[in-house]
């Protein structure tokens, strides 16, 4: 008997139509993770909110987790392109690591002003779906690639490391602060303190 491949369709093979299922389907995520939290939500309330029935849901989504990944991955990539352009604006100057402290400052910040998506975050962070661990490598390569844009040019292996310092370092903070672990306001200065002290040096040299 031939097996069915039951994996949801690739993003870059969707048509147009499909794309717009799938944005809708997220889009109905985040806004009930911010109404009712990450606990309570399920596939049938997202499919409710969307109007798209929840057997064509799975073909977008394999399971709750791949969906809130996917969810706060296109959440957080949004946010970093707005976090990019802010900082190549002619408003900001200075040393290149300023930049960059002001970009995971301001990353916080929108973190801050909505905390579901910080906890939806964490949340999705420890998920074993092969799809949900996708979006969030995708989550990581933003990350990663959004630090090139404002940061200053670093040799390539340097670069990688810094690169993954950074970035653990954020969603460490961000874990603390919504695990009740921390403050806000101490899990940013140590973020900013990170930045400064693995970049400073590349600066002057």
């Amino acid at each position: 008997m031939t097996k069915v491949d039951l994996s949801p369709r690739p993003v870059e093979a969707m048509s147009p139509r499909q794309l717009e299922r799938r944005n809708s389907l997220i889009s109905a995520a985040l806004a009930l993770v911010n109404e009712t939290g990450v606990e309570r939500l399920q596939m049938k309330h997202v499919c409710e909110r969307s109007g798209v029935a929840l057997g064509t849901a799975y073909r977008y989504f394999s399971s709750k987790d791949h969906l809130l990944a996917a969810a706060i991955a296109d959440w957080h990539r949004l946010l970093l392109a707005d976090l990019v352009a802010d900082q190549r604006g002619p408003r900001h100057g200075g040393a290149e690591t300023d930049r960059v402290v002001r970009f995971v400052r301001n990353g916080m910040r929108a973190y801050q002003r909505q905390p579901q998506l910080a906890r939806l975050r964490v949340a999705v962070a420890a998920s074993t779906d092969p799809f949900a661990s996708e979006a969030l490598q995708s989550l990581a390569r933003a990350d990663r690639a959004a630090l090139d844009a404002v940061g200053p040019r670093l040799p390539p292996a340097a670069g990688e490391l810094v690169r993954h310092i950074v970035g653990h370092s954020w969603q460490g903070e961000l874990t603390a602060w919504v695990t009740g672990r921390t403050t806000l306001d101490d899990a940013r200065r140590r973020l900013e303190d990170v930045v400064r002290l693995v970049l400073t040096p590349y600066e002057a040299a």
